[in-house]
């Protein structure tokens, strides 16, 4: 880990994945198919045998170790793939949503939603302090293709209102995350991101996952 993490709250790291784990990816992913136009597979490690081994793998488990105070539990993970079909952009914005396996009661938990036949909820900000995300491209990531953009240290700001983010980053400058195929974004989830779509439109996959340190009420899992 570097100490840059420290700074901007995110760092890029080359030469996670192997050229031979890459082409083992890429075959397990050859016939998936997106539904419509979604650009993703949520709960991915629950569909796809190939994803659920890597992110409980010891490589993956053990980066995230290197972020978190405690023992890290996989949270959520999601195919995100961008292709000339499905060719989206999203807004700048914070990841600040989870998923439990069970509603419960508790302050500052909210509001609740389903996704999927899944519990979501905005968990407070101490929860999200308590996570790392790790990107994992399987292809090459760039400007062209659409790949994320972070501001850096935003987080820091907490749980930003809606209302208050185009103005925020009106006045700030952010870094394109260009990044080799095989390599992870490592970053905090509510570390402000967008991506804009591809203007020279070609694959671009990415794995997202999200791991925790943070210790859930007794019964409840990250679903």
């Amino acid at each position: 880990m570097a100490v840059s993490f420290f700074e901007q709250w995110f760092e890029i790291i080359n030469g996670l994945l192997s050229a031979d784990e890459l082409a083992s990816l890429d075959v397990a992913l050859g016939n998936i198919e997106l539904e419509g136009k979604t650009g993703g597979i949520r709960h991915a490690d629950k569909k796809i045998k190939a994803i659920s081994e890597l992110a409980l793998s010891k490589k993956l488990v053990g980066l995230a170790q290197c972020y978190l105070l405690e023992k890290p539990a996989l949270v959520r993970v999601i195919l995100f793939d961008k292709t000339p079909e499905n060719n989206w952009l999203v807004t700048w914005h914070q990841d600040r949503t989870l998923a439990v396996s069970t509603k419960f009661d508790a302050e500052s938990w909210g509001p609740w939603s389903m996704k999927e036949g899944v519990h979501h909820v905005q968990p407070p900000q101490d929860v999200l302090d308590q996570m790392i995300t790790c990107r994992i491209h399987l292809d090459d990531s760039h400007e062209k293709n659409g790949c994320l953009n972070i501001m850096p240290q935003s987080h820091k700001l907490g749980l930003i209102p809606l209302s208050k983010i185009k103005n925020y980053v009106s006045k700030k400058e952010s870094v394109a995350c260009v990044a080799d195929a095989g390599s992870v974004l490592v970053m905090r989830p509510h570390l402000l991101h967008s991506s804009s779509k591809a203007i020279m439109p070609s694959r671009r996959r990415v794995i997202h996952i999200e791991y925790s340190c943070y210790e859930l009420p007794v019964g409840i899992s990250w679903a």
